[in-house]
């Protein structure tokens, strides 16, 4: 399964394969059928508190990715993480729509490495 990423803003597209919005908050004036989501995981989000430190601060990147990596191994997130990719079986791409303007420092850039190791761990013989 491919994993990409999509901006809120950008238009959905047929070779989105499934849609996820990964944003605690909702994308600033998009309208729900405007987004054509097939989940909003908000589990997966940051934690309001580390969203709130790191402010998309690029200079808190480096601290930020690694306190978000932490939050996604706890067994909230990984139950989150096997329903997300659960619910995206059988598609051939999966794409984590965030709605950040920064397109290099948001948490959609670091679950989508965290997905991609899972799924290589998962499915060691087709990531060869």
């Amino acid at each position: 399964m491919k994993i990409q990423l999509k901006r809120a803003y950008d238009e959905p597209d047929s070779s989105d394969g499934f849609r996820v919005l990964v944003d605690r908050l909702w994308p600033r004036g998009k309208k729900k059928e405007a987004l054509r989501l097939d989940l909003w995981a908000k589990a997966l989000s940051p934690s309001t508190e580390l969203r709130k430190w790191f402010g998309h601060d690029p200079s808190r990147w480096p601290e930020f990715r690694q306190r978000y990596l932490a939050e996604l191994k706890t067994p909230e997130k990984k139950d989150a993480i096997d329903q997300l990719l659960q619910a995206a079986r059988g598609y051939p791409v999966l794409t984590l729509v965030y709605g950040a303007k920064d397109t290099e420092h948001n948490e959609a850039v670091v679950l989508q490495s965290f997905l991609e190791g899972t799924v290589k761990k998962a499915h060691p013989a087709r990531s060869k």
